[in-house]
């Protein structure tokens, strides 16, 4: 019965077949790199710009999320306390949640915050991995108000019958607000990778018509400047709007692609291998790193979380890239 349920999810969603990401087309270019000190937990796995801010969650911190000072070349994470109230039921089963509590004794942070968004108004929205679940911290910094969003139950219901939210440490790995803060799109990492969007008429955070945008399976090459270069499963590893349109960060392909934030195409990517597989630049782990995105007029912030992992050049703090826009920008026709 759950077979065919999913079966026919898929068939009315047009998402029974994985579709070709389309190849690269143009490589970015590196303006400049940054480290960032004071993160309690290291491991950024999140990017926001909140009017003319930059905000950054770490998946080991559960109370706290960071402001970075960008004056310096060297930047400065300073901490911003939050309180959080108990996590509502998401719908995920118990062998995944179990699962999740288990992993959070041994890394730290049993919420694994793994995105963070704004809204035009500054509030903050994260997404929790091991719960399913969105946290909104309001722009006034007032503690008790901080809450979790009410979301249909049916959203993890569809996201799983569609193959996604299935497996452990593969489940939302970032989300994007729009300027109002009514709607809100979700990526799931990776087997299968996919997007959801959700909306808020009222006070309940639902599907308006389909939850599921994609959901896509099959593996891709890595880039050919990857050491030791291998067929790998595709993911989403974090997502960002911009002028209406969704980027999706691809780290396992080292790329970043346009989206239509509607049936979620590809319209363009573009890499980003050449530059962040610089010798000096690689870390020895045999997979992307980049988790956290900004897209903006002039460019795009990239993010690295690496697992205290050292580079080439022995550099071991959290690393954010800052890459200029292509030429003619954003909305270049491919």
């Amino acid at each position: 019965m759950r077979s065919g349920f999913a079966l026919a999810i898929l068939l009315l969603s047009g998402l029974a077949s994985t579709s070709v990401v389309a190849a690269p087309v143009d490589e970015l270019k590196l303006l400049s790199e940054h480290p960032v000190e004071g993160m309690r937990g290291g491991n950024l796995s999140g990017l926001a710009l909140c009017g003319d801010e930059l905000w950054t969650v770490s998946d080991r911190d559960d109370d706290q999320i960071y402001r970075l000072d960008t004056s310096a070349p060297v930047w400065k994470a300073e901490k911003f306390g939050i309180d959080v109230p108990p996590v509502p039921a998401s719908g995920l089963p118990w062998g995944l949640r179990s699962r999740n509590t288990a992993a959070s004794f041994i890394r730290g942070g049993d919420l694994d915050f793994e995105g963070i968004s704004c809204d035009a108004a500054g509030n903050r929205y994260i997404v929790s991995e091991a719960h399913a679940a969105v946290l909104r911290v309001p722009f006034s910094g007032e503690h008790g108000n901080t809450e979790w969003l009410k979301i249909a139950p049916g959203m993890v219901r569809e996201a799983r019958a569609s193959g996604m939210l299935l497996h452990f440490n593969a489940l939302f790995e970032g989300l994007a607000v729009n300027p109002e803060g009514n709607q809100i799109w979700l990526a799931a990492e990776r087997e299968r990778r996919g997007l959801i969007s959700i909306k808020r008429p009222q006070t309940l955070w639902d599907c308006d018509g389909p939850c599921v945008l994609l959901s896509e399976a099959g593996t891709e090459m890595q880039p050919a400047q990857m050491p030791k270069a291998k067929a790998v499963s595709r993911n989403f590893s974090d997502i960002a709007l911009f002028e209406g349109k969704l980027f999706t960060l691809e780290s396992s392909q080292f790329q970043l692609c346009r989206r239509d934030p509607v049936t979620a195409k590809v319209e363009q990517c573009w890499s980003y291998a050449d530059e962040m597989l610089a010798p000096q630049r690689q870390y020895n782990q045999p997979y992307g790193l980049a988790e956290a995105l900004v897209i903006d007029a002039q460019g795009a912030w990239i993010g690295l979380d690496n697992n205290f992992g050292a580079r080439a050049d022995g550099e071991k703090r959290p690393m954010v890239y800052r890459f200029a826009a292509p030429a003619g920008g954003w909305s270049v026709k491919p």
